[in-house]
């Protein structure tokens, strides 16, 4: 966690609807707010850490596509070879402002390069052994997933892995009213108040739109990974692996 970040009040105060945007107010607390509202997000962080030094190849590239405020390539940093490279992805300005003076603070001296884009248009990707979406997937428009995942694949290097972690749907709709009780009562836990969880639903609503579990796993085999596994799994949360 990046320690300049703030506490999330965001949804503390009655507000206008409006849907949930990465801006400045949001990258301030986004730190505090990914802890508090991913069950195991520093679990999950150190699983595709030691995932990821088992594919990253000296002198490849390792993409972070939704890079946010670059937690993921920090904790990378400690322990990929220097001779990987680094690229940092994503459509927010203020993300990668925050990413920038994160690395800076964290002393990350390896070559990077952090890139503005817009994935529902696309990516360019080059030599890449490792490719992470870390809960960036479920933000891209349905229409445009398939496409983007095929594009994403037909760019990497043989043999490279691909991680994926996601918010998911249940299998059927009485697990998937189940599994969000459940995740409210850990928003709970985490101090988040019942206004401050419907308002950031309600902002979400038509921003983040969550897959199956399988539904996900048939886009990577459809794509065309060889090998894919389920490394992951909290009611309505998930992590994947796919190899190339």
């Amino acid at each position: 966690m990046s320690k300049n970040t703030e506490y999330d009040n965001i949804f503390s105060r009655p507000q206008k609807a409006s849907d949930f945007k990465f801006g400045q107010t949001v990258v301030s607390v986004f730190d505090d707010m990914v802890v508090r509202s991913v069950p195991f997000y520093l679990e999950i962080q150190r699983m595709m850490t030691e995932m990821a030094a088992d594919f990253a190849v000296a002198g490849s590239n390792v993409y972070d596509l939704g890079c946010s405020t670059g937690t993921t390539l920090i904790n990378l940093d400690k322990v990929l070879d220097p001779e990987v490279s680094f690229v940092g992805i994503d459509e927010s300005e203020e993300m990668l402002k925050k990413c920038k003076t994160n690395f800076d603070s964290e002393n990350v001296t390896r070559k990077f390069e952090l890139q503005r884009v817009d994935l529902n248009q696309g990516v360019r990707i080059e030599n890449a052994s490792v490719v992470v979406m870390c809960l960036t997937l479920q933000f891209i428009r349905p229409l445009y997933r398939e496409k983007l995942l095929k594009e994403i694949y037909d760019q990497m290097n043989d043999n490279s892995c691909f991680i994926l972690i996601e918010k998911v749907l249940g299998e059927d709709s009485l697990f998937n009213r189940l599994f969000i009780d459940y995740y409210y009562d850990f928003k709970r836990r985490n101090h988040y108040n019942d206004m401050e969880i419907a308002q950031k639903r309600e902002a979400l609503e038509n921003v983040l739109i969550p897959y199956k579990l399988m539904e996900n796993r048939e886009l990577l085999i459809n794509t065309g990974f060889r090998y894919v596994d389920t490394f992951f799994k909290w009611y309505n949360f998930s992590g994947m692996i796919a190899v190339k």
